[in-house]
């Protein structure tokens, strides 16, 4: 009841972007159900199906994403103060996105196994003068189980994701021992370094806790000392002096205290930069020589012969590849965008960048991968135009329109995060032009970095098959 609640009291933002959710679960499902039908159509050929089946693989993975996204970015599940006291604590808001999730995609495959049972004739007879009988089986019986199975796959994955991203974690650091390890696994006290063999030298432990007394006693000696010192004098003084010296001694102690405090808590360190750009290449190059050796025509990407499977394998590489590149690239964008003595605008885009590369990197990644793979095929066509099914059209639309609302999605909650950045600026007398300008500068520059990487990418893809 509270999921529901949720859902129906979100703004039209929210609500946008699930209704988002539910049109890629209707259409990853109706995708499903017609390798199904196609299946059901075609007996005397059972493993022609399977390399379709296996091409429902790319929408179902884009339609989860779509859903991961969206659910980080609801504010109606977001930790807030006090909700932990009535009951809504980490655990229970997770539950809650998966939940929401569950709905809008558990929806989406109602509408694709209406649309589905409608476009087959099995509600009203059959539609728009028996156009989709050929490739949804009409004149065969459809099993139930297998149906469902097929339409449950979306919502248990997208459910699995978002339970398994947004659980809670301990924010609170490791605990680290106080005490120190010495040799062999021993807790040591002392801060010499020993050098080879000393361990097994005769007297050397007998000798060391002899040191450690005299230089404990040593110290002891000297504060008792100090403190004498200290008494003395104070006993020479009068009320005034004394009065005078208290007061010296709390600006003192109010001096040390902040560098004390200053040398046991030193500045945080500079976010390091996101390490998967090596591993982004080298996946990147693994998968083009697997579509190197796999894609022949375009014929064969079109009509799924046996290796489709090895062209679909390829192209996964690839973009995981790219996925792991994007957020390396990000930073680097922002690295290149504050060189040669920047100004104000410059560093703001750069630091912006910087700070958001793992969250806009890889969305940006699923992108460059869904584009060359889209311009690799529009390249390959050479004379007449290859036949594209209603299926392989509805496919296309699917993963290219979760990759973009996934990368809008993303850019949202780039913007929530630095909601309280944005507001300091404005408090603080920065012009509400500088942060458009520094928002359409990181655009420009992330478009300048991945718009040639996209093209290369999608050229080395074409490469072999153009031959």
């Amino acid at each position: 009841m509270l999921a529901l609640r949720l859902t129906r009291a979100a703004r039209p933002a929210v609500q946008l972007r699930r209704l988002l959710v539910v049109a890629a679960s209707a259409g990853t499902g109706f995708l499903l159900l017609g390798t199904l039908g196609y299946a059901l159509g075609h007996p005397e050929t059972p493993g022609t199906a399977l390399p379709r089946l296996a091409w429902c693989l790319v929408p179902l993975a884009a339609t989860v994403y779509l859903a991961l996204a969206v659910a980080r970015t609801d504010p109606g599940t977001r930790p807030r103060p006090g909700l932990s006291a009535v009951g809504l604590g980490p655990a229970r808001l997770m539950a809650v996105s998966a939940l929401t999730t569950a709905l809008s995609t558990t929806l989406g495959s109602l509408l694709a196994l209406v649309a589905f049972l409608h476009l087959r004739g099995d509600l009203r007879g059959l539609p728009f003068d028996s156009a989709a009988a050929g490739f949804l089986a009409a004149g065969r019986p459809l099993p139930l189980p297998g149906a469902l199975t097929l339409l449950a796959l979306v919502p248990a994955l997208a459910c699995a994701t978002v339970a398994l991203a947004l659980r809670p974690r301990d924010p609170r650091p490791g605990r680290r021992d106080a005490r120190p390890l010495g040799r062999f696994g021993a807790y040591g006290h002392t801060s010499d370094r020993e050098t080879f063999g000393a361990y097994g030298r005769f007297g050397a432990r007998l000798r060391a806790p002899a040191r450690r007394a005299e230089s404990d006693r040593g110290a002891g000696e000297a504060a008792e000392g100090a403190r004498g010192a200290d008494s003395a004098d104070g006993a020479r003084t009068d009320g005034a002096a004394v009065s005078g010296a208290g007061t010296g001694a709390g600006a003192a102690d109010a001096e040390v205290h902040p560098d004390v405090a200053g040398a046991l808590a030193p500045p945080p360190a500079p976010r390091a930069a996101p390490a998967g750009l090596p591993w982004g290449v080298a996946t990147v190059a693994a998968g083009l020589t697997v579509q190197a050796y796999a894609g022949r025509t375009v014929p064969a990407l079109v009509h799924l012969p046996a290796d489709a499977v090895a062209v679909l394998a390829g192209w996964v590489l690839t973009a995981f590849g790219l996925v792991l590149a994007g957020p390396g690239l990000t930073h680097l964008c922002g690295r290149l965008l504050q060189c040669a003595r920047p100004g104000a605008l410059r560093l703001l885009a750069g630091r912006g960048l910087m700070a958001e590369a793992t969250r806009i990197g890889r969305p940006l990644g699923v992108l460059c991968a869904v584009t060359s793979a889209a311009y690799a095929l529009t390249s390959l066509s050479h004379g007449p135009a290859p036949a594209f099914g209603p299926l392989t059209t509805l496919g296309a639309l699917v993963v290219t329109g979760c990759t973009v609302a996934t990368l809008l999605t993303a850019a949202v909650e780039a913007r929530q995060c630095r909601a309280e950045t944005t507001a300091a600026l404005l408090r603080l007398g920065a012009p509400a032009t500088m942060l458009r300008g520094a928002a359409a500068l990181r655009a420009a520059a992330l478009l300048v970095l991945f718009g040639p990487l996209t093209v290369a990418v999608a050229d080395l893809a074409a490469l072999p098959s153009a031959r």
